[in-house]
């Protein structure tokens, strides 16, 4: 039927957004077909006002009988206190024709004034079975076919059940969920499908996501050809104020309807609630009642979270064996010792204000770098490398697991166009698979371009945090004279501030706290420039949208959080020359140099405050802003009245989260990932601290869902989207950068190459392998004297007496043939470097790569499941389909027979 639905001409109408728009010549290709139609404007027909009923838990229209799917709010226009009559006027008028239309598609509308703001309107919205049936059709909804006595619960972890059960959910108080085979829907072969109540058929979160969909795609305005529609552009542009599915209870009570299933309180008491916090999620109620995607979610975070259980201990073990050994290190013992330390000279780390400096004012970092800069760091780098395969790979079975019993096996099959994509296929192309017609938004040639403008805006905005890195870099080397100059030179043992405050570690901690603000503030920016970007780019489906964003905030990410920790591993400390030849920044600036142990501990230190400063503040973020705009919301509208409220009001004045309000929860979590990954040589404590921010960051997510944000419109999800590679791609990045850690930041391979090379004859001087004489060994002698650039003058002279001094490096000394050429120590070095890199990379990656192929990302148990199910499924829709035909065949033969014996019959007389 085609449909002829109320539009407003308004021609001399503002521009609006073009999201929302379509050629009217195209539009009836794609939308639905109505359940009416209209002739004139004269046609409106609007929802029915009426009275609150006086029952806060009530979840129907005042009649008691039809469900509330969805709620639209709008702010009346004859009562807004404004002079703009004429805008307000033909708000209005879009506003009419869109409930009208709504209601000629079929669905209920029942509006009530606002109990504590008569300028405010809700329109409740009810979806009836017939158009119900006929979505759900056309989204190709699974629905129950039979009971379904086949679904057993597996897990990665069976064999501990007996410990997890004390962590279950108490199934007395959350009842396990009905497993049922499921088909899609099909309104004729209704009587296949598993139907015992009409208003039970379609829960409640199946009835919201059908209603938004419809919702998202009714029409309400033509101009110039083009018309718009669409509840997301309505709301953006301040036609409505706000539109969402309703919660079924209050959090802190159940409801007083007894007809209510209060999932919201038992979620809140069961999974959201602090006492809660050691127990498993109850994952089935929270995909029924948000839906997969949420659930999913979940699902993944709890399961990283299990898994980092694990990570936590080993890395705590190394961390306390760093620790408990930290004072049999014989090079940090050097260092500190006066007779040692305190004896060698140090050469200024920057020209004419930075002075001479003695060892043994670096004797605390050196303690603590002890600590880190151990075996067991090794250790802990390469069970990390197996560690994070386990976990993507354990991941892919129970996301499987998880696919099978939420049936979303074949959720490709079903998602449906984004409206904004419908709006924009103007185009037609021959489908190469069809060979029939369809529309498409641009051509082959204008999706080039769009590709190449966006990923042009993309590479801008990498190189523009790329400058911002710089920035750092020189605000390093320019306050690390100031602080050079400011602080004391020497180190007299009695004053516990100065043990702490050298000039490196002042410079760290500063550039590291800046770097965190940057970071910040560009996250801010970019975030929005993203979303600009992917509207631009016009992906088909919510999930190509999404999956394309992801990709760009994750690479925008990367940069942003983890450029100032790989300048400080891999490039701080590494291109320096030596005091007689300094390389110089743009020519102005001599290069950082790092501590004479090493830049692993100034590592360490950036990991620290970028990842705790980050979890510390978006946790403060989650609990306290939403909380704090729905307290001052309360306090507005309230405004002293104990009036009792209807259930769509009280859900009003909650937060919005937002479409992509999981896709910043993701993005949060992949970045912790990353640091957990990525760099954990330099910080084997970085397992144990996600580990907490995590286990607080689940019932954060969950309180904040279910007490401060209204219900969000479930969706379907089968996995976690491109989170899923962009965790592959940081597993195998991170055997790298760890091998290169320890390889090229840490001091353990100089230390092995010393001990057992160069501590004994040829080279050295001791008749056992030690680390004795290491720091005199590694620190290199340079004459002052030997300044090469004399049309600068010797930026040393006039800082004392001193004659030659000390630096890091393997240099030969002043009057060698090959004086402060690298000596035979640092090739030796280097070639261990290699080696180690080398032989640590293929390990971890032949381990991986065994473990990839050995571990199936489908267990045999869910393959069997998948295949009986579907198997069953076919054989019952044949079953009745035979029976129907049969029944159809015999009232046919019946109806021949009949009408033959009538004919052959004689006539009575």
């Amino acid at each position: 039927m085609m449909t002829r639905d109320v539009l407003l001409d308004m021609e001399q109408e503002e521009d609006d957004d073009e999201d929302g728009d379509i050629v009217l010549e195209n539009f009836d290709q794609m939308v639905l077909s109505s359940f009416g139609t209209l002739e004139s404007q004269q046609d409106l027909r609007s929802p029915q006002f009426e009275e609150f009923n006086g029952k806060p838990d009530s979840l129907f229209f005042n009649d008691g009988q039809r469900r509330i799917d969805f709620v639209l709010v709008y702010e009346d226009e004859s009562r807004k206190e404004t002079n703009k009559k004429a805008y307000n006027e033909k708000q209005r008028k879009k506003r009419q024709a869109y409930e009208s239309n709504l209601i000629h598609d079929g669905l209920e509308l029942e509006a009530t004034r606002s109990v504590l703001d008569d300028r405010l309107v809700f329109v409740k919205v009810h979806a009836p079975w017939e158009v119900l049936c006929t979505y759900a059709e056309l989204m190709h909804i699974k629905l129950p076919l039979k009971p379904n006595d086949l679904k057993t619960r597996s897990s990665a972890f069976g064999n501990f059940a007996w410990f997890s059960k004390v962590l279950q959910v108490d199934e007395s108080i959350i009842k396990p969920e009905q497993e049922f085979f499921t088909a899609p829907f099909e309104k004729n072969r209704m009587n296949d499908f598993y139907i015992r109540d009409k208003d039970t058929f379609f829960n409640a979160a199946t009835r919201s996501r059908i209603v938004y969909f419809i919702l998202s795609r009714i029409k309400y305005q033509v101009r110039e050809n083009v018309k718009k529609f669409g509840i997301n552009k309505l709301v953006s542009s301040g036609i409505y104020k706000a539109a969402f599915p309703l919660h079924d209870c209050k959090f802190s009570c159940p409801s007083d309807d007894f007809s209510c299933p209060n999932e919201r309180h038992l979620l809140y008491m069961e999974w959201a609630h602090p006492r809660s916090i050691y127990k498993k999620q109850p994952l089935d109620l929270i995909r029924k009642y948000y839906g997969e995607k949420i659930g999913i979610y979940f699902a993944w975070l709890g399961y990283y979270t299990q898994m980092l259980v694990l990570a936590a201990v080993v890395g705590l073990a190394c961390f306390l064996y760093g620790y408990v050994n930290r004072n049999n290190c014989t090079w940090s013992k050097e260092v500190c010792d006066p007779n040692i330390g305190g004896n060698i000279i140090m050469c200024p780390q920057c020209d004419n204000l930075c002075p001479f400096w003695k060892l043994n004012i670096t004797c605390e970092s050196s303690q603590k770098l002890c600590i880190f800069d151990s075996f067991g760091t090794l250790v802990f780098a390469v069970f990390m490398g197996i560690w994070v395969t386990l976990f993507l790979e354990f991941w892919k079975r129970r996301q499987a697991e998880l696919e099978y019993e939420w049936d979303t096996v074949e959720l490709q099959q079903e998602e449906q166009p984004r409206p904004e994509y419908e709006a924009r296929c103007t185009h037609v192309v021959i489908n190469e698979i069809t060979q029939e017609e369809e529309r498409v938004p641009f051509t082959t040639w204008g999706k080039c371009i769009r590709a190449v403008l966006c990923a042009s805006a993309v590479l801008f905005w990498i190189l523009l945090i790329i400058a911002s890195v710089i920035g750092i870099i020189v605000y390093r080397l320019s306050v690390f004279i100031v602080f050079s100059a400011k602080l004391p030179k020497t180190f007299n043992g009695t004053d516990p501030i100065q043990k702490y405050l050298t000039p490196q570690t002042a410079t760290s901690i500063t550039a590291s706290l800046i770097s965190f603000v940057i970071i910040m503030i560009l996250n801010i920016i970019y975030e929005k420039v993203a979303i600009m970007i992917t509207n631009f780019e016009l992906p088909r489906t919510q999930t190509d949208y999404e999956n394309s964003l992801t990709m760009k905030m994750f690479l925008f990410q990367f940069v942003n959080y983890y450029s100032s920790c790989f300048y400080i591993a891999f490039f701080k400390g590494k291109f320096v020359g030596y005091p007689g030849e300094p390389v110089y920044w743009l020519g102005k600036y001599r290069n950082e140099e790092c501590d004479p142990g090493g830049c692993l501990f100034e590592l360490t230190t950036q990991l620290t405050i970028i990842m705790g400063g980050k979890a510390i503040l978006n946790n403060i973020q989650e609990v306290l802003l939403p909380w704090v705009k729905n307290l001052i919301g309360r306090c507005r509208t309230v405004s002293g009245s104990e009036k009792i409220s209807p259930r769509w009001e009280q859900d009003y004045h909650l937060q919005l989260m937002g479409r992509l309000g999981l896709f910043y929860e993701y993005l949060e979590m992949i970045i912790q990932f990353g640091f957990v990954t990525l760099f954990v040589a330099s910080f084997p404590l970085a397992p144990l601290l996600a580990l907490v921010n995590n286990i607080l960051e689940i019932r954060v997510d969950a309180w904040k869902m279910t007490t401060q944000y209204r219900r969000i419109v479930p969706e379907k999800a089968q996995d976690i989207g491109a989170w899923q590679p962009i965790m592959q791609g940081i597993a195998i990045l991170a055997v790298v950068t760890n091998a290169m850690i320890i390889a090229f930041t840490s001091d353990m391979i100089p230390r092995l190459v010393y001990y057992w090379s160069f501590s004994v004859p040829p080279y050295g001087n001791h008749t056992y392998y030690t680390m004795e004489g290491y720091i005199n060994n590694t620190l290199s002698i340079f004459n002052v004297a030997d300044f090469k650039n004399r049309s600068k003058g010797n930026p040393y002279s006039g800082l004392g007496d001193h004659i030659t001094c000390r630096y890091r490096d393997f240099r030969y000394p002043p009057g060698h043939p090959q004086e402060y050429k690298h000596n035979i120590y640092y090739w030796h070095v280097i070639a261990a470097k290699l080696a180690f890199i080398i032989v640590m990379e293929h390990i971890i990656y032949s381990v991986k790569f065994f473990l990839s192929y050995a571990i199936p990302d489908v267990s045999k148990i869910t393959k069997s499941k998948i295949k009986r199910e579907k198997y069953l499924t076919q054989k019952l829709l044949h079953e009745n389909h035979l029976k129907d035909m049969t029944k159809n065949l015999g009232v046919i033969a019946e109806s021949i027979i009949g009408a033959t014996d009538t004919s052959l019959r004689p006539k009575v007389e």
